[in-house]
């Protein structure tokens, strides 16, 4: 039997590629580049398979381009707001994620940002750096303690309770949002509150850390009416997605002090940052590192690999995606 044509439009870890050249005719993006718009209509032509990553915009204009083989976009990630799966399913095409491999390496990511931005651990070895330190003061570098502070979770799916179980061992008292609210065996076993209403929850919280997914229900769910909410005291950690948060607004309100400080994973023109953040002390910006351990990128490529092989089998895949 003829082996499907797979095209992977970005470097995957290395024990993935090899055993996906094992099984399928595959074109690997030895350099790394994240592809031109020209270049992902060239793969979908000849793919019976295509392999994006969240650096690709598969929208409804790029599927309509996809030849008659394209039957299956399997995706190296969880999140899926980069693929129109409307117009995939409208074409006859899957779509599959690779789900629950990110939420232990996410749930740390977020409480290493909880801890350093209240305690200024990025601002410090920046001063450190810069040559600018003088020596320990009383009042030099002055922080805030996370232990005892309300840590307010908005998304409450795996990785928002995998943070509440770890936010609980430095004795910060859990609250969270949710499209739906959690069962109580779940809350009486996390210790978390639940608020219905998220404008009452934003402005009660030390510490509000996102999780949810980018949908265009939630585009702008932290608006810039919703950040006035916020406490000048209080820290915002997104591990999320970059579109969940008006981020003009957020450096506006960094920038006065009317929110004490923020921790970005995510941005909403990833790789590009809004140069507004740039010349702020009291903001972390990380690039992207939820997910950045070998376990977990090894994982997903794994997921990859059974999504495919089940589906070129005849058989369903484990983590179909459906629309919305």
């Amino acid at each position: 039997m003829k082996k499907p044509i797979v095209v992977v439009t970005r470097r995957l870890p290395e024990a993935v590629e090899t055993r996906m050249t094992e099984l399928f005719d595959v074109r690997l993006s030895l350099d790394d580049h994240r592809m031109t718009s020209a270049e992902l209509v060239a793969a979908v032509e000849q793919a019976d398979v295509l392999v994006p990553t969240v650096t690709d915009n598969v929208d409804s204009v790029l599927i309509a381009a996809a030849g008659p083989n394209l039957k299956l976009i399997a995706n190296f990630g969880a999140g899926t707001d980069h693929i129109d799966v409307m117009a995939a399913q409208h074409h006859g095409i899957t779509v599959t994620n690779t789900p629950n491999v990110l939420t232990e390496d996410t749930a740390e990511m977020t409480l290493a940002l909880i801890l350093a931005i209240p305690r200024r651990l990025v601002e410090g070895e920046r001063l450190i750096r810069a040559g600018k330190w003088d020596g320990w003061g009383p009042t030099a570098m002055l922080g805030s303690r996370v232990s005892g502070k309300r840590l307010g979770i908005v998304g409450m799916g795996r990785i928002g309770q995998a943070v509440a179980e770890r936010a609980r061992g430095f004795g910060m008292s859990i609250h969270y949002h949710n499209r739906r609210r959690l069962h109580p065996s779940v809350e009486d076993a996390l210790e978390a509150t639940y608020w219905d209403d998220l404008d009452q929850m934003l402005p009660r919280m030390d510490v509000i850390s996102l999780h949810c997914p980018h949908t265009p229900a939630t585009h702008h769910l932290l608006s810039a009416e919703r950040l006035k909410r916020i406490r000048p005291t209080s820290y915002i950690v997104n591990t999320a997605r970059g579109e969940v948060i008006d981020e003009d607004a957020l450096a506006d309100l960094l920038s006065t002090h009317k929110i004490a400080g923020a921790a970005l994973d995510v941005f909403q023109n990833e790789p590009a940052v809004n140069p507004k953040f740039l010349a702020l002390d009291n903001v972390i910006l990380a690039p992207h590192l939820g997910s950045a351990t070998v376990e977990a990128r090894t994982e997903m490529g794994q997921k990859v690999l059974i999504n495919i092989k089940t589906f070129v089998d005849g058989h369903r895949p484990p983590d179909r995606v459906l629309p919305i």
